[in-house]
């Protein structure tokens, strides 16, 4: 072998390599039908083919009430792991046992006071101001 091409050297290495590959794919093809001859496997469809097909169809829907029983059992996961890691004091006023009933629509949003509006308005039209003359308006 030590006249021979390497061109012929390396397709020949491929050609191993492929083999070698052949005979594997055919041992987890065994492997996966649980050890049924390897006649029987060879015969079969690819493993690919085999998995089940995803379900097709219509989504299914969650009503409001098993919404909420895994909203709450969530919220108290996550209440517990933040008092065992000594959370908020939020955290601990949420029991480990929460209600399955829906919670509350959420905080109250907060207002801003007239008087900071004011300053923003302000600060704003002062920012407006300052580009229009530099624009030459």
């Amino acid at each position: 072998m030590s006249t021979t091409n390497p061109s012929i050297a390396a397709l020949r290495r491929a050609i191993e390599i492929s083999e070698r590959i052949a005979s594997l794919e055919s041992e987890l093809r065994t492997v996966l039908a649980g050890g049924a001859s390897r006649s029987t496997v060879a015969a079969s469809a690819p493993v690919a083919a085999e998995a089940p097909s995803r379900r097709r169809g219509k989504k299914r829907k969650m009503s409001p009430e098993a919404r909420a029983r895994i909203v709450a059992a969530q919220k108290a996961r996550w209440a517990k792991f933040n008092a065992a890691k000594g959370g908020t004091a939020k955290a601990a006023k949420v029991s480990a046992s929460a209600p399955a009933a829906p919670a509350a629509k959420g905080k109250k949003k907060r207002k801003m006071s007239p008087e900071a509006r004011a300053r923003i308005v302000a600060a704003q039209k002062a920012r407006w101001a300052k580009f229009n003359a530099a624009r030459g308006k």
